[in-house]
């Protein structure tokens, strides 16, 4: 029988247990020096050195980044509804109000035409979300945003070492976050990271993810229990040293698929756009979960629907949207596949996909 072939594993190894297994030697295993030397670290790595602030999830630093920017009642973010609920949820948990726009239908995130027809005496912000790890058109945001005087804040969660036009995405907006749940590119476990553009919205972050306080009975504001403890961060250190080999190899295995794959509509990567491969998302139009059946159960490969309920339908968020359309959002609900494509990979694994994928496709899935 076939070996069943994922659509992600995260990668842990010998080196990760080893830098748990020292932390829990030393005794401090809440927030605490590791914490410290992962922030430090990451911001080298990835945004230039712009400060980071590590917290306990994605969604944790999506919501603190809001409140560090001041967001709150009265409020409106334009955001994306193709994407997970966290980016509209982290927006409402602030009190405010998510606007859901369009997105283009190549890249799979903001249209800023769209995002343009959005904006209202109440916009405060745009969230665009870098999805599958192509970063968003952040020229024509910054230009609206500037037009508008709005705040631009990332969603990155999917994106780490994404860039466009040689500007890592995290370090084009107000803030950014990184998640560093386990099927993302890396991962400590759980957590996330927070870039900042000031020092003010660093300390506003680091006050809020600790109940408000810099140093200990001094609490300046009502705040969160969203620290990082040492353990997830002695795994990220680790996943630092590994990550750009293993998206060197989620490319190469895109590339492989992009020559391989025929008549499938393949990931489009935009001109500048440095696409670090969170997802390899095709479309398929005609009987997408039929398509994901036959490849499960016919070839034990197995692939993700990301996401088909968009935001603005979901019965969490559906009240701040009453009456809006979003066709090109429906089209990908409907259509988007993402095959393997995580480093786990060998060529066998690859050649074994493109096989599947071409035969269901002639089936009919």
């Amino acid at each position: 029988m076939l070996e069943f072939i994922p659509a992600a594993k995260p990668q842990i190894g010998d080196e990760e247990r080893a830098a748990v297994d020292r932390v829990l030697r030393s005794g401090m295993i809440a927030q605490g020096p590791e914490v410290a030397s992962f922030e430090r670290e990451f911001a080298d790595h990835f945004v230039g050195g712009r400060e980071t602030v590590a917290v306990n999830s994605g969604t944790s630093g999506l919501h603190l980044g809001l409140l560090a920017c001041g967001i709150g009642p009265g409020d409106e973010v334009i955001v994306p509804s193709f994407t997970f609920a966290a980016t509209g949820n982290s927006v409402a948990l602030t009190g405010a109000t998510p606007v859901f726009a369009d997105i283009d239908p190549i890249s799979f995130t903001l249209d800023p035409s769209s995002v343009e027809a959005a904006i209202t005496p109440r916009t405060r912000a745009i969230m665009p979300v870098h999805l599958y790890g192509h970063p968003a058109d952040m020229v024509a945001l910054e230009g609206l945003a500037a037009r508008h005087e709005l705040m631009l804040v990332e969603d990155a969660a999917q994106a780490h070492g994404a860039s466009l036009h040689g500007q890592p995405v995290g370090t084009f907006g107000a803030f950014a976050m990184f998640s560093l749940y386990p099927t993302k590119n890396m991962t400590s476990g759980e957590g996330g990271m927070v870039t900042a553009a000031t020092p003010e919205i660093a300390r506003m972050l680091r006050l809020l993810r600790n109940q408000g306080m810099e140093r200990q009975y001094e609490n300046e504001v009502v705040g969160f229990n969203a620290r990082m403890t040492d353990l997830h961060a002695a795994i990220g250190r680790v996943q630092l040293e590994k990550v750009d080999a293993w998206t060197a190899k989620r490319r190469e295995n895109a590339s492989y698929l992009d020559a391989h794959l025929r008549g499938i509509r393949t990931p489009i990567v935009a001109d500048g756009a440095h696409h670090v491969y969170h997802q390899y998302t095709i479309r398929v139009p005609e009987d997408r979960d039929g398509f994901v059946t036959a490849l499960r159960e016919e070839h034990q490969i197995g692939s993700g629907v990301y996401y088909p309920i968009p935001n603005h339908r979901l019965p969490s968020l559906a009240g701040f949207a009453p009456g809006v359309e979003l066709p090109q959002t429906e089209a990908a609900a409907r259509e988007v596949v993402s095959l393997p494509v995580h480093p786990a990979l060998d060529h066998d694994d690859l050649a074994r996909i493109v096989e599947a994928v071409t035969h269901v496709m002639r089936a009919g899935a």
